[in-house]
């Protein structure tokens, strides 16, 4: 009986420790931080991360060149982020509404930013 005991154990372990691995994948974040200027260009932000390519969480983030922190969609799968240009900069200035930019469009496509790590077709 004993040894069952332990099996079993062993098992639901074992069983734990995979449900763990998968959630750090899964677990992808909605929102990351941008550095606005007044004109509405995106200034680079530096963000502190965990050492690990599978956790892709940002812990903060900060402005060194300047700008308000501004939190930002990630684009979903399929979605690319807007390029860059004059039009997209007054955008961006005229829809941040309390320090974020989630939930605005610009020519019916959200604004969004590319995830972290992300490689470009």
């Amino acid at each position: 009986m004993k040894p069952s005991i332990f099996i079993v154990a062993a098992a639901l372990s074992l069983a734990a420790g995979a449900a763990c691995a998968q959630s750090l994948a899964d677990n992808l974040p909605k929102t990351t931080v941008i550095c606005l200027d007044v004109a509405g260009r995106s200034l680079p932000a530096t963000c502190k991360t965990p050492a690990s390519r599978l956790d892709a969480r940002e812990d903060i983030c900060l402005c060194p060149a300047g700008g308000d922190r501004v939190t930002i969609a990630v684009c979903p799968a399929g979605i690319h982020e807007p390029a860059e240009s004059a039009a997209i900069e007054q955008a961006r200035r005229k829809a941040v509404s309390h320090g974020s930019l989630v939930g605005a469009t610009y020519k019916g496509q959200p604004i969004c930013r590319a995830p972290r790590n992300a490689v470009n077709p």
